[in-house]
C-alpha cells in the first residue's frame, strides 16, 4: 500500500510545491475580467505562475516552443458543436494566418492554436455570445467530458449520453465545483456497446441492476510516464439522475485527499491504492451523501456492464435512427484543421443537416441529421477530396498528439510523421481491416499508444553513430471485450527506419498483403 504520508490537503501547514503554492495564492479563473489589462502589459512581462499556471484555467496555454502565440482549448461535452460556433472559431483561427490551425483532440474537443495574447478577451466574449466555453479546460481541472460520439441518433444506442454528460459539466462548473484539484481529472460516460472508456479517471459504463438500466462506476484509469492503468469496478451502481452528484463528491473528495507532494504520483489510481479499493468505496459514498443528502445511496455492483467490443469508426455514410435521416463521418488526417477546413465543416453541416457536427476520440468529424435525399450532393463537395468519408484501413484511425511543433515535451514531428509514414505504407501493402493506431511524441502519453492496436512514442535513437528521432513501438492494445493496454515492443526505431519496420509487422501480424511495384 502506498505511503499516505504524502496525502497533503489543502490549507496544510506542509510546505507546498511551487505549482501547489501558485493554486493556492490565487485562482486563475478570477483572471477572466483581467484579460485586457494582462494583454496590455505584454506576454513576456506577465509572472511566471500566471502565465504558466493560471491562465490555464481559462483554457489559455503559453506554448513556449511558439512564444508570443497561444493555445485555447474549448470545452466541447460529449464532443457536439454547432456550425455558428465553428464558424466563431475559424474566424480566430483565420485571424492568425500562416499560425493558425486547429486540432481535434482524443476527447472530443478542439485546441485553437498560433492565438496571441491581445486577442483572448474578444474571443472569450465571442465564444461566451455562442455558447462556447473554455473553463477550466486546463492543468489541474477537470478535463472535457466525452460520450458516445453518436449519441442520440445511434441505432444501437443503449441510452443518450447528451443530457447526462451536459449535467456533469455544469455541476462542476458550478459555484460549489472544484478549483484546485491534486491533478487533471478525466470522466466519461459511456451509452453503446462500444464505448470504450477505461482510459478515465472516472467513467460511467451502461449496466443493469435488478432489471434497471443504469451505469457501473469505474475508476483510476489514466497514462502517464510513470505508470498506465486501465480503470478497475468501483463496485457500485447509479441511475443515470445520480451521475452529476456523484461526480462532483469523487472529485470533492480528490481535491481533499489526493496526493500534493508528488505531482507524478497524484491521480486518482494512487490515492485507491493509498486507502485500498473497500476504503476508498466507504469515502466516496460517504462524500456522495454530503453533497446529495436527499437522494438515494448508490448501490453494491459486480462491475459487469453493457460495453463488450471496439469503438466504431463512424465513418462514411450510415443510417440513423430517425427515420430518413443518415450521419457522414469524415476522416481529418491527425485532427489537424485550418480556419477554411473548419469553416468549410460548418457550412457543410448548415447546408446539409441542421448545423450541427459530432468531433471523436479518434480525432474525426460527423455531420449528422442529413437527409437521405442530400447524401450524393454532400459527398460530391470538394471538401471531402480532404476529409474523405473512406479513407484507407491505415488513416481511418490514426491518432496523433501535437508533436514537438508545438509541444516542448514531444521528442518528434509526430502528425508529419505519422501522416507521411502511414501514406508510405499504402504504397507497399493492402490490407482486410483497419488497423488502430496511436502517435505520441513522449511518455506522457497524451496521445495514446497503449490503446493502439500498434502504438509510437517519440524516442532518441543512436544510428550510424549519431543520436537520431526514433519511436518506441507498442503492440497489442485491445479496447474491446477483453481490454488490454499496448505492450512494447521495440524501444528504438529510428525514423528513417520506421516504413520498413512497420510493413514487416502488418505482413506478419496484422494480415497485409504486399502491393505489386508499380
Amino acid at each position: 500500500m502506498t505511503d499516505t504520508s504524502t496525502l497533503v490537503e489543502p490549507g496544510s501547514t506542509a510546505k507546498l510545491s511551487k505549482i501547489e503554492q501558485a493554486k493556492a495564492d490565487f485562482c486563475g479563473v478570477e483572471l477572466a475580467p483581467q484579460l485586457s489589462r494582462l494583454a496590455a502589459q505584454g506576454w513576456d512581462n506577465l509572472d511566471e505562475a500566471t502565465l504558466t499556471i493560471r491562465l490555464k484555467w481559462l483554457g489559455i496555454f503559453f506554448r513556449p516552443v511558439t512564444p508570443g502565440r497561444f493555445m485555447v482549448r474549448l470545452r466541447l461535452p460529449n464532443g457536439v458543436i454547432r456550425s455558428e460556433q465553428l464558424s466563431v472559431l475559424a474566424e480566430a483561427v483565420d485571424r492568425c494566418g500562416d499560425q493558425g490551425s486547429a486540432d481535434i483532440t482524443t476527447r472530443q474537443n478542439l485546441q485553437l492554436r498560433g492565438l496571441l495574447l491581445d486577442d483572448m478577451a474578444d474571443l472569450m466574449a465571442a465564444m461566451e455570445r455562442v455558447g462556447l466555453t473554455s473553463r477550466q479546460s486546463g492543468h489541474d481541472n477537470p478535463r472535457n467530458i466525452t460520450g458516445n460520439p453518436l449519441a442520440g441518433i445511434d441505432p444501437e444506442e443503449i441510452v443518450d449520453t447528451r443530457p447526462l454528460v451536459d449535467a456533469i459539466q455544469a455541476r462542476l462548473l458550478g459555484p460549489d465545483g472544484p478549483r484546485n484539484l491534486p491533478r487533471k481529472f478525466n470522466v466519461a460516460v459511456g451509452g453503446a456497446s462500444d464505448s470504450f472508456l477505461l482510459h478515465n479517471d472516472l467513467a460511467y459504463l451502461p449496466a443493469m441492476h435488478n432489471g434497471a438500466l443504469g451505469f457501473t462506476v469505474m475508476v483510476g484509469g489514466f497514462f502517464s510516464a510513470q505508470r498506465n492503468a486501465l480503470a478497475i469496478p468501483l463496485g457500485l451502481w447509479l441511475q443515470g439522475d445520480q451521475l452529476p452528484d456523484f461526480t462532483l463528491a469523487v472529485l470533492r473528495h480528490f481535491e481533499r485527499h489526493g496526493n500534493r507532494a508528488a505531482r507524478n504520483k497524484s491521480r486518482l489510481m494512487y490515492l485507491i491504492d493509498a486507502l485500498g479499493l473497500d476504503a476508498y468505496r466507504q469515502a466516496v459514498v460517504e462524500a456522495y451523501g454530503a453533497v446529495a443528502p436527499a437522494a438515494p445511496m448508490p448501490v453494491p455492483h459486480d462491475g459487469t456492464h453493457l460495453v463488450n467490443r471496439a469503438p466504431r469508426d463512424g465513418l462514411g455514410v450510415n443510417a440513423q435512427k430517425q427515420q430518413g435521416l443518415c450521419w457522414v463521418g469524415l476522416h481529418v488526417p491527425m485532427g489537424r484543421l485550418d480556419a477554411e477546413g473548419m469553416e468549410e465543416l460548418a457550412r457543410l453541416a448548415a447546408s446539409y443537416g441542421d448545423g450541427e457536427l459530432r468531433l471523436t476520440e479518434a480525432q474525426n468529424a460527423l455531420i449528422v441529421n442529413v437527409p437521405a435525399e442530400r447524401v450524393e450532393a454532400l459527398l460530391a463537395e470538394p471538401l471531402l477530396q480532404r476529409f474523405s468519408p473512406s479513407p484507407s484501413a491505415l488513416q481511418a484511425e490514426a491518432v496523433s498528439c501535437t508533436g514537438n511543433h508545438y509541444c516542448s515535451f514531444a521528442l518528434i514531428p509526430t502528425k508529419t510523421t505519422a501522416q507521411e509514414v502511414l501514406e508510405e505504407l499504402e504504397r507497399r501493402v493492402e490490407l482486410p481491416h483497419a488497423v488502430r493506431m496511436h502517435w505520441t511524441g513522449c511518455p506522457n502519453a497524451c496521445g495514446q499508444p497503449y490503446m493502439g492496436q500498434i502504438g509510437l512514442m517519440g524516442a532518441k535513437a543512436r544510428h550510424g553513430g549519431q543520436m537520431v528521432e526514433a519511436a518506441k513501438i507498442f503492440l497489442g492494445g485491445d479496447m474491446g471485450a477483453d481490454p488490454r493496454l499496448a505492450e512494447l515492443h521495440d524501444k528504438g526505431v529510428p525514423l528513417s527506419q520506421l516504413p520498413d519496420v512497420l510493413e514487416a509487422l502488418l505482413l506478419e501480424r496484422f494480415g497485409a498483403k504486399p502491393l505489386q511495384a508499380a
